[in-house]
């Protein structure tokens, strides 16, 4: 996983690695040259470029001296102004060097903006902002938006005027073509809808030993979860790769059912077995010949009566992992089945849909012996907590952080940038998805893709629930790219598993 880092923990880093004995200066220096690195490979030839670079008076504005410095000697654009925002006086320490090294290389600094411009560098503020924007730094961000709009736009660390450790901007912020931040990514990068206003996000590494980057808040990335994906042995059988028991599916509501069964299967799990009310069974065993059946006892709704919780515990001992939820019904006996299973069943659970539902109307708390994995949407996240859609969604991080601790459970919050919060506070963010999954049934597939890969990597199951995640929403962004948003369904994100699971497999 790739750590993701507050300012105050970046901060904290650049502290301990000037103590380790690499000078700021150097660290500076090597944020100027990656950032310039990165400027040429995405708006390069510069040699043609009327550039400016805006400066703030912090070490923001010191890395865009640099930059400043680097172009002028590396690069001889058409045209290059500096413009500083303060006095010298009011410089960092290290901004206030690199000025010197500026004017000592020739290049002059004003504190005027020109007219004719095709890159801007913003400096201005970084990710040291705490509220909105003022002063002449505001002034600064709405001179580049309005006067420079056909310019390409690199900031340096995050767009100014965007706080760092919030996925949500509160006032006026630089709109930025390309951002380069250093060392790790921070909150903003990672989390919506902030992370949408970066143009192309890259992140550099500028000198600090690898083993000082650690954070609880962590991105997953398809290097993570590959290993998961080698090659299988060659004398390999169904048994190896685990067998997922399904509560799933009631009269009516048997298409659930069915996805969740067949994303276990082609999450490469070696069997399934999807229990259901056996009215229901007829219609789900017709899907696919793959699927094994158990029918068990329902009400007069077609769903699962509580007597049904007797078998399921029988066929849960001879099972690796029981998924239970999607399209289970919410009729009385049902939820008292699901709060019977969730606390008796000893197996590794996955929690989704109506079982949900079940669980917010009584009294649970999951447990360190047996690992319960919860995959609510922001509705369901409601209904478990009693907040409001509108607040769950403005505090997704606290919401599933506070959530997974309290409640001794792991949290998926399903939604754009998912969250795979832990017990123990550790919190990752998938990056993959697209709004073509916002359609019905999605949340069955990754129920069924969760419950698979645990089953095969009962070892692994972090990494598990996180590659599910993943694949989950990068088969939606595959399927998309060629099928449209607006025409994906849920059964789409099957069909595009295999080119999402080859895609991790080639390091993508």
């Amino acid at each position: 996983m790739t750590p993701i880092l507050t300012a105050q923990q970046m901060k904290e880093v650049d502290r301990r690695t000037v103590k380790l004995g690499i000078p700021s200066l150097i660290l500076m220096e090597n944020a100027g040259l990656r950032a310039v690195d990165a400027m040429a490979a995405q708006f390069g030839p510069l040699s043609g470029q009327r550039i400016v670079v805006v400066c703030g008076k912090g070490n923001n504005g010191g890395d865009g001296l640099v930059i400043a410095r680097q172009l002028f000697t590396r690069f001889q654009p058409k045209a290059l102004h500096v413009v500083l925002l303060h006095d010298q006086a009011d410089l960092s320490p290290d901004a206030s060097a690199n000025l010197l090294m500026l004017e000592a290389a020739g290049c002059p600094s004003s504190r005027e903006f020109p007219i004719d411009v095709t890159i801007v560098v913003d400096a201005i503020l970084g990710t040291g902002l705490n509220g909105k924007a003022e002063g002449p730094a505001l002034e600064s961000i709405r001179h580049i938006n309005n006067s420079y709009s056909t310019a390409k736009v690199l900031s340096v660390d995050i767009p100014s005027g965007l706080p760092s450790d919030t996925g949500c901007p509160s006032g006026e912020y630089v709109r930025a073509d390309l951002t380069v931040t250093f060392t790790a990514p921070k909150p903003a990068h990672v989390l919506g809808p902030a992370c949408y206003l970066m143009g192309q996000l890259v992140v550099s590494p500028i000198g600090s030993p690898n083993h000082l980057v650690t954070s609880e808040f962590s991105l997953v990335s398809s290097a993570a979860i590959q290993k998961l994906f080698s090659p299988r042995q060659k004398d390999s059988n169904k048994g190896i790769y685990g067998h997922v028991l399904a509560a799933a599916g009631s009269r009516g509501r048997t298409g659930a059912a069915v996805m969740c069964g067949m994303a276990v299967l082609r999450s490469g799990a070696g069997l399934v077995t999807v229990a259901t009310a056996a009215s229901a069974l007829p219609l789900i065993a017709g899907y696919m010949p793959e699927l094994m059946t158990e029918p068990l006892p329902e009400t007069p709704a077609g769903e699962l009566s509580e007597t049904a919780s007797d078998r399921l515990l029988q066929l849960a001992k001879t099972k690796t992992i029981l998924a239970i939820g999607p399209g289970l019904g919410t009729d009385r006996e049902t939820v008292a089945l699901v709060h019977r299973l969730f606390h008796e069943v000893d197996l590794p659970m996955v929690v989704d849909a109506d079982a949900l539902t079940a669980l917010s109307s009584g009294e649970w708390q999951g447990d360190n012996t047996r690992l319960r994995v919860l995959t609510p949407h922001p509705g369901e996240m409601s209904r478990l907590t009693g907040r409001s859609v509108a607040d769950v969604q403005a505090n997704r991080h606290q919401v599933a952080c506070a959530f997974a601790r309290e409640r001794n459970v792991v949290l998926v919050l399903k939604g754009d940038r998912t969250l795979i919060a832990f017990p123990d506070g550790r919190v990752w963010v998938n990056p993959t998805g697209s709004p073509a999954m916002a359609t019905g049934g999605t949340g069955d597939i990754l129920t069924g893709l969760i419950a698979g890969l645990i089953a095969q990597h009962p070892k692994d199951q972090e990494l598990a629930i996180a590659a599910a995640v993943y694949l989950h929403g990068l088969s939606g962004e595959l399927g998309a790219a060629e099928m449209t948003e607006q025409a994906f369904t849920a059964t789409d994100l099957i069909r595009f598993l295999p080119h999402a699971i080859r895609h991790v497999q080639n390091g993508k």
